[in-house]
């Protein structure tokens, strides 16, 4: 997928500059990085194997992202037999911003749209913002033990330092993309961060729908949101698709490429946003639309 060349790397790269001008509450420039959609594709065809492998496999692929040494850590967690795997882009401030994805998966099926979708773009978001400095510090947190009761998000959360979770300014987290267009879970998100994340579709011609999935069941965001850290969750279900959760249906066919690459694309020019214009007005502090 990337050689470690620097030559392979770009030219599996393109450099994005997105003016949005008067759609946004300031004029703003964006400049990011992304991976071409084969090398997108590439990453989501690594699925393969328990989730010993997965993080593994996950841990390789930030390695080869450029995110290595004292940047990448694997944190034990108490009655799992998978770390969380942790990727820290440093900023210019101390202010951070977490996105989040779970690696494991249950038995039916593969465990490629839940929630391979999600913790595969995790060090190809990684790239997307690392190629400039940024003024917050990014935390990309791959998650053990979703599937066993928001296990992995619950340690990561409860074992940050007070000062450390009181700079967390958002969680962004994935989970169960491809199956259609990019949808926010807009009842259970911060209402600012969605604002923000639908006006930056509409300025890049990317589809976006509000999609509540309430009967589903929560995700990582959970532990976020018990310490009042404003969210916003990514994910494509739908009534036609939910389905295929936790099924044998879960198959690396059930996505549809196009609209993936698309919510890899709208997700890196979203976290390029959230550098430029998240601080003390949007969203404050502790402000969320979650009960």
């Amino acid at each position: 997928m990337l050689a470690e060349s620097k030559v392979t790397v770009q030219a599996l790269l393109s450099a994005a500059f997105v003016f949005i001008g008067a759609l946004l509450p300031v004029s703003a420039q964006l400049q990011f990085q992304t991976l071409n959609r084969d090398g997108v594709e590439q990453r989501l065809q690594s699925y393969h194997g328990d989730d010993n492998q997965r993080e593994a496999t996950l841990k390789s692929m930030f390695e080869a992202s450029g995110c290595r040494g004292n940047s990448l850590t694997e944190q034990p967690v108490k009655h799992l037999k998978q770390p969380n795997l942790i990727c820290v882009l440093s900023g210019n401030t101390d202010s951070i911003v977490v996105i989040g994805a779970h690696f494991d998966h249950v038995d039916a099926g593969d465990g490629v749209v839940d929630n391979w979708t999600g913790a595969s773009l995790l060090p190809s978001l990684y790239q997307a913002l690392s190629a400039r400095p940024r003024r917050h510090t990014f935390y990309f947190a791959a998650f053990a033990g979703e599937e066993k009761g928001l296990i992995g998000s619950q340690f990561y959360v409860k074992n940050l330092a007070a000062p450390e979770l009181a700079r967390v300014q958002a969680m962004v987290n994935m989970d169960t993309l491809g199956l259609g267009p990019t949808e926010v879970w807009a009842s259970r998100s911060d209402p600012d961060l969605v604002r923000l994340l639908n006006t930056l579709a509409h300025a890049l011609n990317l589809p976006l729908t509000g999609v509540n999935v309430d009967e589903i069941g929560y995700s990582d965001e959970e532990w976020f949101i018990k310490r009042k850290i404003p969210v916003v969750i990514i994910h494509s279900l739908t009534q036609t698709t939910t389905p295929i959760l936790h099924s044998p249906k879960d198959k690396y066919e059930a996505i549809h490429q196009q609209d993936y690459y698309d919510s890899y694309r709208l997700l890196s020019a979203f976290l390029a946003l959230l550098d430029e214009r998240l601080g003390p007005d949007i969203p404050a502090q502790g402000k969320s639309s979650a009960p």
